[in-house]
């Protein structure tokens, strides 16, 4: 029996993991000791818990103010892409800066400038739209269609199906009022005539 099975590439994401779970952490150990025979043990250590201290800080800081502009998006009625995005990246942040390290605090540094955060959320947000179009606010979802045309949703136009019902209409398989009218009925009562 023959059957289809489907391939994983794990080339590239095995390059990757090797990259950061094992080129980082050796890349930061010679750093940290480089930086120990210059400047010497204790000013490297004062450095790397100051960096700690100062990142997680930070983090909370920027943290909360994303989660600030997250409930207001949701109060205003629009969806936070953006802030759940900028959300990630900050908590990428924060590990990034307990992590010890120069190279590490460096990027959750950057990760926590806003300009910058604002400039890789918005990398994020077009490679996720380009991988998955539907779940991102890709073309489908910002008002238009994979063809490219615009769909009556976006311009406030709402799509229903409907059928006009007579006030003495009848289910022809049971005999009774369709559902709408028994519900409306039961809750509000007989219908005067009009």
């Amino acid at each position: 029996m023959t059957r289809a099975v489907p391939t994983v590439q794990s080339g590239p994401v095995l390059a990757r993991l090797v990259l950061l779970f094992v080129l980082v952490p050796v890349a930061e150990l010679m750093l940290l000791v480089w930086l120990g025979e210059h400047v010497g043990l204790l000013p490297t250590l004062g450095l790397v818990l100051f960096t700690g201290v100062l990142g997680a800080a930070l983090a909370r800081h920027q943290g909360l103010a994303t989660w600030q502009r997250f409930r207001t998006a949701l109060a205003e009625g629009r969806p936070p892409h953006r802030e759940l995005v900028e959300g990630i990246l900050v908590l990428i942040a924060g590990a990034f800066l307990l992590t010890p390290g120069l190279i590490t605090d460096s990027a959750g540094f950057a990760l926590l400038v806003p300009p910058l955060r604002r400039r890789a959320t918005a990398w994020l947000a077009g490679a996720l739209g380009r991988r998955f179009p539907l779940a991102t606010g890709g073309p489908a979802r910002r008002g238009g269609r994979r063809d490219g045309r615009r769909d009556g949703a976006a311009d406030g136009a709402v799509d229903v199906d409907y059928r006009v019902v007579d006030d003495d209409e009848t289910d022809p398989g049971t005999g009774a009022a369709p559902a709408g009218e028994r519900r409306l009925s039961e809750r509000t009562g007989p219908r005067e005539p009009g």
